[in-house]
């Protein structure tokens, strides 16, 4: 939505929470949201981001993931987001992950955009590069600084190699425009490249893209603006940031405040908030648990600092915790993702008033990966519409991941070794 001189005009936040004629309690998860380039989400429940590593190997969807999305936006969702879409194979996250450049079939990628966007849903697609750690079988991991640490080894990005990131993240994007997708989500958290050059831990450079936070925010602000530019004011583009790198020398919530104040200035939709790091030997923050949604306190220190829109994603498990969150002003979006993978229906369940908590399995002693690779093999089942009872163990469904990820690593080196 543009003003005068091509200037967005702030949206004015209206918080719902009434009664209808009949007396049922209206709940302010289902009011529409308008996002500043105009498009209006459905509802206030989103899919996050997450690895669904559904992909074929070749960096193409294949029917289980299709089918998965499909699910998705029928179980009631505003919005679903495909996590870490490449824009190339050199520094992907796992083989299952997506690439969507030049030599992408574009048809493939559209089958997955009309699926995901049934019944007025809309699927954006979360633009990755995994930089440092991105998987050793298929790649020589960079990141803005060489490491050499105990599971963490990585040259450094020349400075000609940073200067083609804004314009890989802005192809990538007008691809998944062109291909029908809503929206794009830049991946600037969890310690993948953007979230990378943000944190002092991985950032030791000491040229105008390291030192200060307006150095290490140097890259991202530029990756905001490459891809405006590219897929023009109309197609979403959000952003998701960590509220903290949960690490030891890394970002902390005063420099992730000050990120968000430097995007209040960009023509971003949407900030997405989360937290933690997938670095080598530590859990991330999903592992970690905690009662209730980790990252809402942090919204509310950051909706001072901002006027964009605000989703954060981690730890929401009820529907009176996605409720209060959003009636009382922290946050616009709620973000889901392990609780959607118990019940892809959820958000349809909700407006119901039925299924108020998802029953979340509970292991201990998970190897680290083992709980990710749990979920992961959930999505299958989803995709595949299979009994959402049958998934295995842990053990069980940490050897099927691995052994998936062994196979699809072999395609993916024949695929992209001469690239």
């Amino acid at each position: 939505m543009l003003g005068q001189k091509g200037q967005r005009k702030p949206i004015k936040r209206k918080l719902f929470l009434r009664h209808t004629k009949s007396g049922n309690r209206h709940s302010v998860l289902f009011e529409p949201l308008l996002l500043p380039c105009g498009i209006v989400l459905r509802n206030r429940l989103v899919k996050a981001a997450m690895s669904d590593s559904l992909g074929d190997g070749t960096g193409h969807p294949t029917q289980a993931q299709i089918r998965l999305y499909q699910r998705w936006a029928e179980g009631g969702v505003a919005l679903a987001i495909v996590g870490e879409v490449q824009g190339s194979g050199k520094y992907a996250e796992k083989p299952g992950n997506l690439v969507l450049d030049d030599n992408a079939d574009l048809e493939r990628f559209r089958a997955l955009a009309r699926a995901g966007a049934t019944q007025g849903a809309q699927l954006w697609l979360q633009l990755g590069h995994a930089g440092a750690l991105a998987y050793p079988p298929t790649s020589a991991p960079k990141g803005p600084s060489a490491l050499n640490l105990p599971g963490l080894i990585c040259a450094e990005l020349s400075r000609d190699e940073i200067a083609t990131l804004p314009f890989e993240f802005a192809r990538t994007a007008r691809l998944a425009r062109d291909a029908g997708f809503d929206g794009v989500e830049l991946h600037a958290a969890h310690g993948f490249l953007i979230s990378q050059f943000l944190s002092p831990l991985f950032n030791r450079r000491t040229d105008d893209y390291g030192g200060s936070i307006a150095g290490r925010m140097r890259l991202l602000l530029e990756v905001v603006e490459a891809v405006r530019a590219a897929v023009g004011p109309d197609f979403p583009v959000g952003l998701k940031l960590n509220s903290s790198d949960q690490l030891e020398g890394g970002l902390d919530a005063e420099g992730a405040l000050s990120v968000i104040a430097a995007l209040d200035e960009t023509e971003l939709d949407l900030i997405d908030i989360s937290g933690g790091t997938y670095f080598p030997g530590t859990r991330s923050a999903s592992d970690r648990g905690g009662k209730g949604p980790y990252f809402v306190d942090f919204t509310k220190r950051a909706r001072a600092v901002t006027t964009k829109p605000l989703m954060a994603t981690g730890g929401f498990k009820t529907l009176s915790q996605a409720e209060e969150a959003v009636a009382s002003g922290a946050i616009d979006l709620v973000g889901m993702a392990r609780a959607l993978a118990l019940e892809p229906s959820l958000p349809k369940l909700w407006q119901a008033r039925q299924m108020a908590e998802p029953a979340f399995p509970r292991f201990t002693e998970a190897p680290e990966g083992g709980m990710t690779a749990w979920y992961t093999m959930r999505l299958t089942e989803i995709g595949e519409d299979r009994d959402l009872a049958a998934t295995g163990d842990l053990a069980d469904a940490f050897a099927t991941y691995e052994a998936r990820d062994k196979e699809r690593a072999e395609i993916w080196l024949r695929r992209f070794s001469g690239t």
